[in-house]
C-alpha cells in the first residue's frame, strides 16, 4: 500500500512510476553529458530512439491510464501533464532530429519530470489515499531497464 521513500509515505499507484523517473532523469543527464563532450550527435540521437520506443513511451501510456484518472481527465495538473506529454513525444518523435531537437527534450524532459514528482504526483497522493487506500497495490509494477547501459560511455 504505502512505501517508504525519504521519510514519506508514498502510495503504491505512484511509488512504480516515481522510480522510472529515474531513468528519465538518467537520459536528461546522458544527452547533457553527450553534448558536452562534443559525441556524435548521431550517437545521442540512437540512445534517444532507443529510450522513447524501449521505455518512455509506455511510460507515458500507462500514466495516463492508471494513474492520471484518479484524478480524472479533467483536473487541470491532469491536463498539463498530458500536453507535456504530447510536446514531449512530437520531440521524440521526429524523424530528423538535430542539436536543437535534443536541448529541447533535455530541458523539456526534466522539466516535466520535476513538476510530476513535486506537484501531480502530490495531488494523486492525496486523492489516492483518500479513496485508494487498499487497492492500488497492483496497479503498476516497476520496469527496470536491464538491457540499457546507465553509464554514459561516450
Amino acid at each position: 500500500m504505502f512505501m517508504e521513500n525519504k521519510n514519506l509515505n508514498i502510495h503504491s499507484s505512484i511509488h512504480s512510476f516515481t522510480k522510472e523517473h529515474h531513468y528519465g532523469k538518467l537520459l536528461t543527464w546522458k544527452i547533457h553529458q553527450g553534448l558536452k563532450q562534443g559525441i556524435k550527435i548521431e550517437k545521442i540521437i540512437e540512445e534517444v530512439n532507443w529510450f522513447w520506443s524501449s521505455y518512455l513511451s509506455d511510460h507515458f501510456e500507462s500514466e495516463e491510464q492508471l494513474l492520471f484518472p484518479i484524478l480524472g481527465n479533467d483536473n487541470e495538473l491532469v491536463k498539463k501533464a498530458v500536453l507535456q506529454h504530447k510536446k514531449l513525444r512530437r520531440l521524440f518523435e521526429q524523424p530528423r532530429k538535430d542539436l536543437r531537437v535534443l536541448y529541447h527534450i533535455e530541458e523539456m524532459l526534466e522539466q516535466h519530470i520535476r513538476f510530476e514528482e513535486k506537484v501531480l504526483y502530490s495531488e494523486i497522493q492525496s486523492v489516492a489515499m483518500e479513496f485508494y487506500p487498499e487497492q492500488a497495490d497492483e496497479v503498476y509494477i516497476f520496469r527496470p531497464l536491464k538491457e540499457w547501459d546507465t553509464e554514459a560511455k561516450w
